[in-house]
């Protein structure tokens, strides 16, 4: 018979309460800006007061915390204006004709009718009365 030595979610969960620290479970194993702060000014609450953290280690991690936030904003910003680009130049695309791969493999051509966007921006066009077709399946543009 096989004895299970991996310690339960109970076990840990008692271990947790019983220390004051709590479990936190992040399937993506990442960090994203919240927990960062969270971390940083959990670490900064329980610090030894006999032995306290190092200034400038503290000025870097806040250093750091700011380049997060900001590479995170400006990321947001860049799928924001890629999203924007991609519905101005389906836009584009109506009234002309276009040479596009079906979702069946077959090559098709057809006139550009309508463009629509969906919640998150993605757009998608109107070919000879087919909806939903994806702008990036297009091969060919003609007048």
């Amino acid at each position: 018979m096989a004895i299970n030595t991996q310690p339960t979610n109970v076990a840990n969960a008692a271990t947790a309460r019983a220390s004051g620290s709590t479990n936190v479970a992040n399937p993506s194993a990442s960090l994203d800006k919240d927990g960062f702060l969270k971390l940083f000014v959990a670490q900064m609450q329980h610090q030894d007061p006999s032995s306290p953290q190092d200034p400038n280690e503290g000025v870097t991690q806040m250093t750091q915390f700011s380049m997060l936030e900001q590479m995170t904003n400006m990321a947001t910003d860049n799928s924001k204006i890629a999203t924007s680009l991609q519905t101005s130049s389906a836009v584009g695309l109506i009234g002309r004709t276009v040479t596009y791969i079906g979702a069946d493999g077959v090559t098709q051509t057809g006139l550009v009718e309508r463009v629509a966007t969906s919640k998150d921006g993605q757009a998608s066009l109107t070919i000879a009365g087919k909806a939903g077709i994806d702008p990036s399946s297009i091969s060919e543009v003609s007048a």
